[in-house]
């Protein structure tokens, strides 16, 4: 009786093994779908889950409830293109070249803007470098079809997304904000007008949504790049309506702005047609979640969601409040580089769990690369590395320092500067005079107190790593213009707390006032589905 039983248990063992080892290859065949959801111009605190009042996503929320929230998350640059193209190539700025928004005026150009600065702009890349394999080629590389939708800002033509791996383009060009405003007819050669008053965020979501439905059947890799919610900001009348009878109802401020170091800027939450464009935004992210879970591929599709920069807190269309992180797009602040960072991968289970981990825009490549399975490039993406071990619950043993640099001016305030983030320190290098800020992040987010006279010796080892760094990889320096003139540039500031901060609060109230109306037809929105 013993060997038959025997022989009964290790015919169902082997039976559950050959059916497994069936099972297993099938399921590795599987290859998991992409879809990279990127915002333009997004600050942290700019949804509902991550600390606004004001302004409503719900379709944003439920996304980042569904996977791990990143919340110490930060964008490679403060300022779009350079961070776009960390997160297509993996590398930081100063390393591959591009450290301004291309198309901005570097050298002694910057003189035509009448800003009379100490520091003429470095000179920087113009193109995503053709050398660098994106992360779009590397997924095209193992079969997966490719798409880009929405805002490129990285080249001019010969630079598109067609020539840097994506098989379909669907408004990407060299533009970096909504030319023509966000209703057709919008001024955009690569994407067609179709009807009148067409909601720019929407079509892009809507050729988002039917790429997926085409190629439900394959497995794909697609990058929507939101031209929202950069300026010039518009939206319809119902959905200014809405938030301005919500701020309304709050109660509003007496001021909307203080000055900070070079520009006003916002401290509340209450531009209604921001508000209004932020929810056009998280609707069309619905649409694409919606898209994704009805051709049954919602337990295969990992989702990202993130910004490429700090909210417009100063200068373009003086947005929205980034408090209580101080500055904004284009600051050397938390403002103007923590983002928020989702990262949603179905089969790990690990809805609304959060990492205080530092992540950056350069770890998106590498992390995408190993939840597919696909070998990594560490020879390419050389400033990422993958957050799996994190979304798998695991710890990430890795003592690695953050960089940033901008040897520029930004059109909202921010100065030439460069950073390193090591563990919970921040300091700050600025290059018109060489002075250094030292914040301790953990007890002060939002950078009131440079404690660098409390620790001299963490800012001087901070502030040789930086600067050896930067030599490592030849970064490019802002120099001294000879023409500065201390006497124009104080009339400037002078004419900024003067004439502009009280312009800007006058501006404020009258588009909170009952009869506010921008044009006769909201930008063209009128007479079209909200």
């Amino acid at each position: 009786m013993y060997l038959p039983i025997t022989k009964i248990i290790c015919g169902l063992i082997v039976g559950f093994l050959t059916y497994g080892c069936q099972q297993q290859p099938e399921k590795l065949k599987q290859k998991p779908n992409v879809v990279f959801i990127l915002v333009d111009d997004l600050g942290l605190v700019d949804l509902s889950i991550t600390g606004s009042s004001y302004y409503e996503t719900p379709n944003i929320d439920r996304l980042a409830k569904e996977g791990m929230i990143f919340t110490q998350g930060y964008a490679a640059s403060r300022v779009c293109s350079p961070s776009r193209a960390s997160i297509m190539t993996g590398k930081f700025t100063a390393r591959h070249g591009i450290t301004d928004w291309i198309g901005a005026a570097s050298g002694e150009a910057w003189r035509s803007h009448n800003r009379h600065d100490k520091l003429l702009p470095a000179e920087y890349v113009h193109a995503l470098p053709a050398k660098d394999v994106t992360i779009a080629e590397a997924m095209k590389e193992k079969g997966y079809k490719t798409f880009f939708a929405g805002k490129w800002h990285l080249g001019s033509e010969g630079s598109y997304p067609e020539d840097h791996g994506f098989q379909i383009n669907e408004g990407g060009w060299d533009k970096g904000s909504p030319m023509g405003g966000y209703f057709s007819p919008w001024d955009n050669p690569k994407l067609p007008i179709r009807v009148k008053g067409e909601n720019l965020t929407m079509r892009l979501a809507n050729e988002t949504a039917e790429f997926i439905k085409q190629h439900k059947d394959s497995t794909f890799f697609a990058f929507l790049s939101f031209y929202a919610v950069h300026g010039p900001i518009q939206t319809t009348n119902k959905k200014w309506q809405k938030y301005r009878d919500k701020a309304q109802n709050k109660g509003l401020g007496e001021s909307g702005y203080k000055m900070e170091n070079v520009l006003p800027i916002r401290i509340v939450q209450d531009n209604p047609i921001y508000a209004g464009l932020v929810e056009s935004m998280d609707d069309a992210v619905g649409v694409v979640l919606d898209a994704i879970k009805n051709t049954g591929l919602e337990d295969n599709t990992i989702v990202v969601f993130t910004s490429d920069n700090g909210g417009v807190a100063s200068g373009d269309s003086f947005s929205t409040s980034n408090l209580p992180l101080r500055g904004g797009k284009g600051y050397q602040w938390e403002g103007g580089i923590r983002e928020p960072y989702f990262i949603k991968v179905p089969w790990l289970k690990n809805g609304g769990s959060e990492s205080d981990f530092p992540v950056i825009g350069t770890d998106f490549y590498p992390t995408i690369l190993d939840l597919a399975d696909i070998d990594l490039k560490p020879e390419q993406h050389m400033d990422g590395i993958s957050l799996r071990p994190l979304l798998e619950g695991k710890q990430l043993e890795v003592d690695r320092p953050l960089f940033w640099h901008y040897p520029h001016y930004g059109n909202q305030g921010g100065e030439p500067s460069s950073i390193i983030r090591k563990k919970e320190w921040k300091l700050i290098h600025y290059w018109e005079d060489d002075r250094e800020e030292l914040y301790h992040l953990p007890s002060d987010t939002a950078e009131q107190t440079n404690v660098i006279s409390e620790h001299p010796e963490v800012a001087m080892a901070l502030s040789k790593e930086l600067k050896a760094w930067l030599s490592e990889v030849g970064a490019r320096f802002a120099v001294k213009d000879p023409e500065y003139d201390q006497k124009l540039a104080k009339e400037r500031k002078d004419k900024i707390i003067n004439e502009m901060w009280p312009r800007l609060e006058r501006e404020r109230l009258n588009v909170l006032s009952e009869d506010f109306e921008p044009n006769a037809d909201w930008w063209g929105s009128k007479g079209t589905k909200d």
